[in-house]
């Protein structure tokens, strides 16, 4: 193919083959281990639940439901603002205050409610909404 080089009995192509060849040991190598660890794990995943077949899907509980006339209610029971602090749960750091609003509500009643929270000590709160409304 081509002359050696000066100094060297190897051809261009044979040193390339040579150090090609640990590559292709690495490469093997890594292949290997990769079936290896396929084998390892003969567990099959958990069945997932079928959207579809789910009739009544379970409804997440809100602490405070907010309605679109703007009353606020708690488990079932009509609460005015100055109540609204007493008829909540007690606020802890593990566990958020989760509201359900309906989502005619504006924002500006959404910020006096949340200020009425934050002055009463709810540093979390989720707020819960419908999917596809």
């Amino acid at each position: 193919m081509s002359d050696p080089i000066a100094g060297s009995e190897k051809t261009l192509l044979s040193r390339v083959e040579d150090n090609l060849l640990p590559l292709i040991n690495l490469v093997f190598l890594l292949l290997m281990f990769f079936i290896a660890v396929g084998q390892l794990s003969s567990t099959s995943l958990p069945e997932l639940p079928d959207s579809q077949s789910q009739q009544t899907p379970e409804q997440p509980q809100a602490d405070l439901v907010v309605k679109s006339s703007g009353d606020w209610f708690v488990d079932g029971q009509s609460i005015d603002e100055a109540q609204l602090l007493d008829f909540l749960p007690v606020p802890n750091d593990k566990t958020p205050l989760r509201i359900g609003a309906n989502r005619s509500m504006t924002m500006a009643a959404m910020e006096k409610l949340f200020q009425r929270l934050e002055s009463g000590g709810y540093k979390d709160i989720v707020l819960l909404v419908q999917p596809g409304s």
